[in-house]
Order: structure tokens, then sequence, then C-alpha cells
């Protein structure tokens, strides 16, 4: 591979290298490597943050901390897991822990006061065919699964959103959460099953 520009500037080699590679020239302090990462990760990292946390700007918050942690323990990273998990482990423990901190709650409780407060730009999109009644339709279920994924544990939650949003394995989503292989197929038959009661009539 080339070498890295001096100047900071992303070279089309830089560019196709892979997020380990990246992760290893962050440790070495690489501003562009790491501005590179940021660029490939930072709408996956505030979708999953949204998705954990359903408030816009804590979700920002976490997301851009969590970039922070990547910058200050690169060097931790030993490359024995893809990058991807080791970050979304990071970026995981940062949305829990910000939910034990309480602010998530206080949000949450205040959305009745202002329902448009904390509606992010992915639940305004609307739902994509021509007909109006099937856009209000697609909405009213996407809002009530929400509303059930919000009912679920925080690692049912996080279980079931890394799985079929972020479309990681069950050996993945053990790793980013660090518990064993049979106690993410646990979270996920419960999941499932508590959110086909809450939405099957």
């Amino acid at each position: 591979m080339g070498s890295w520009t001096a100047e900071g500037r992303v070279t089309d080699e830089q560019e196709a290298a892979s997020d380990e590679t990246l992760c290893r020239r962050i440790a070495a302090r690489d501003d562009a490597a790491f501005d590179l990462l940021v660029a490939r990760y930072q709408g996956r990292a505030y979708r999953l943050a949204w998705s954990l946390l359903r408030n816009a700007e804590d979700a920002r918050d976490v997301s851009q901390d969590a970039f922070i942690r990547v910058w200050e323990a690169a060097e931790r990273f030993r490359g024995d897991a893809r990058f991807s998990t080791w970050f979304y482990r990071i970026l995981v423990n940062r949305c829990l822990d910000h939910k034990r901190r309480g602010r998530w709650w206080t949000r949450l409780v205040a959305r009745d006061d202002d329902p448009d407060a904390d509606v992010s730009v992915v639940e305004r999109q609307p739902a994509p065919g021509p007909d109006a009644g099937d856009q209000v339709s697609e909405a009213q279920t996407m809002a009530r699964l929400w509303d059930a994924v919000q009912r679920l544990s925080p690692q049912q939650r996080a279980a079931v959103i890394l799985h079929a949003q972020e479309q990681l394995s069950i050996a993945e989503i053990a790793d980013v959460l660090r518990v064993a292989e049979p106690t993410v197929r646990v979270h996920l038959h419960r999941a499932v099953a508590a959110l086909r009661k809450d939405l099957v009539p």
C-alpha cells in the first residue's frame, strides 16, 4: 500500500484501506485515517445510537463520544475481530451507560409534552409506495414496532437491532455485548416472542 500523505489528504489507496488498517493508522495518530473511518461509520453509528436511545441529540452525542473513544483506544484494537464488531461494542456500551445515567428516561417522559421534539429525520420520511393510505398504514406499523422494541430489556433491544438492522451474526453480537452465543439466542428468542405478543392481533 502507498504511503499516507503528510498533509492529511486522503488518497485513493487510503480510501480502499480496510477498517482494520485505518484503526492501526489511528493508533499511530494519523488524523486522515481517523477522518476517513469517521466518514465510513458516522451514519451507521448515529442510526444505531438513535435506535437504542430514540433521541436525536443523545444519539449524536453518544456516537461522537464513541469515535473519541476509538481515537483514545485504537492501540488496544488487537485485530482478532473485525473493527466493526469492536466499534459496535464501544457504541452499545456508551448507549447503555447513557441510559443508566437517566437522561434518556427524562427526555422520554418529556416527549409527552412535545410529541415532535425528538422525532428524527428517519421517522419523518414517508414510506415507499404511491398510495397515501399505504404510507399512513406503514408509518403506523413502524411506530407500533418501535414502541414495542422500546419495551424490550436493554440487552434484548440491542441484540434485536444489531441483528435486524446492522445484520450482525450471532457470534458478532455476542462479541459486542460480551455474552455467550447461547445468551444472544435467548435474548433474540425472548425479544421476538415479546414483539409478536405486542404486534400480532
